[in-house]
């Protein structure tokens, strides 16, 4: 497809906007395909009303009900599935059991508490703000050193992937070698010393979990080998892809790939040094994703009124971006300092009927100002 241009139009994205004016990006196939910036004399998201279903909706997870250890569906689609889980300090070690997803691979964001985790592979030690990454009918046990809540991603298309680098180079984004890989001689010894004996386990299949039981430990893997095992990324072992001149789109900030999904993180980083650059995120229509943000730390600076524990919906159909006082905020500030988990999906999110009772019914409203 040709590039064209009519009226007065910037010459580089993200930059050198007209004053009093605002800019909108939109593009296909996840800011990756065909893509356009219109210059607008208002802000793209200025809408007095909406009625219908589609709108920017924001959820507050920690309104879930503290006793609950149970997982919360939240958001789903034919390839992907998005939960909250909280699970009490562990107190009762051989109540514990082996859990086997037969659905899919699982992330396990830890957005709270730490602990470890067994594995046929050997020990994980999770820890708040770190990614668990279980593939699919791996066996797994948690035991909770503390009250612990994980935001967690299941992929029913497919196994998880590491994005793309190109000429970044093999060690950008995160290096390999600082993922935390499961450690079988440590979890031996943790057996012996927690005198751990699990002889059950539980399997997802199809929504419905089948027990399995057995007369000795189902831990009894004394080596392996190969390139398929859980693994722990640290969110703080991220390395922002940036420029220090202007902005670039959430796609640099892929963490994940799924077929027809990805995860990404956002870090706090250094703001765009040019005077001429916009320093906060575009208004933009990601038009073939719907897009959700949990908020996991920090100061989201974007947007009002927000906390950690919230979860953010941006179905594709209508532009979004930062707030009319992110503008002026921004102004102050030589550097983001947020920490959260996105998912972009291919195909639209359909929302848990339990829900709804942790939704900020206004959040539409929020862009009037």
């Amino acid at each position: 497809m040709h590039h064209y241009s009519q009226g007065k139009v910037h010459s580089q994205a993200h930059k050198g906007i007209k004053e009093d004016c605002y800019e909108e990006e939109q593009g296909r196939d996840g800011f990756y395909g065909p893509v356009s910036h219109l210059v607008k004399k208002a802000p793209s998201p200025r809408w007095k009303n909406i009625t219908g279903s589609l709108k920017p909706r924001m959820y507050n997870l920690n309104q879930l009900p503290q006793s609950s250890s149970s997982w919360q569906k939240l958001l789903y689609n034919a390839f992907v599935e998005i939960y909250y889980l909280r699970q009490k300090k562990s107190q009762n070690l051989k109540t514990i059991k082996g859990f086997r997803n037969a659905n899919g691979d699982l992330i396990y964001f830890c957005h709270k508490g730490k602990g470890e985790i067994f594995t046929e592979y050997g020990l994980l030690s999770f820890y708040k703000g770190c990614y668990i990454v279980i593939p699919k009918c791996l066996v797994h046990s948690f035991i909770f050193q503390e009250d612990s809540e994980f935001f967690v991603i299941e992929s029913l298309s497919g196994y998880f992937k590491e994005p793309e680098r190109g000429m970044l180079g093999k060690h950008a984004v995160y290096d390999i070698q600082g993922l935390q890989k499961p450690n079988l001689s440590l979890q031996q010894q943790r057996q012996k010393e927690l005198s751990l004996n699990i002889r059950e386990m539980d399997v997802k299949k199809a929504g419905e979990i089948t027990t399995f039981s057995y007369d000795s430990d189902i831990y009894d893997v004394v080596g392996w080998k190969g390139n398929l095992f859980p693994f722990i990324l640290d969110i703080k072992n991220i390395m922002p892809v940036m420029s220090h001149r202007a902005h670039l789109p959430p796609s640099v900030h892929t963490t994940f790939l799924a077929p027809e999904f990805v995860v990404c993180s956002f870090v706090p980083r250094p703001l765009e040094s040019d005077s001429d650059s916009l320093k906060i995120p575009f208004y933009h229509q990601n038009i073939d994703y719907d897009e959700v943000l949990f908020y996991h730390a920090g100061d989201f600076f974007s947007r009002d009124n927000l906390e950690s524990g919230m979860m953010s919906l941006h179905p594709c159909g209508f532009p979004h971006g930062p707030h009319p006082k992110a503008f002026q905020s921004v102004k102050e500030k030589t550097k983001t300092d947020e920490y959260a988990v996105m998912v972009d999906s291919r195909h639209p999110f359909k929302t848990d009927e339990n829900l709804s009772s942790m939704e900020l019914k206004d959040y539409w409203k929020s862009w009037q100002g």
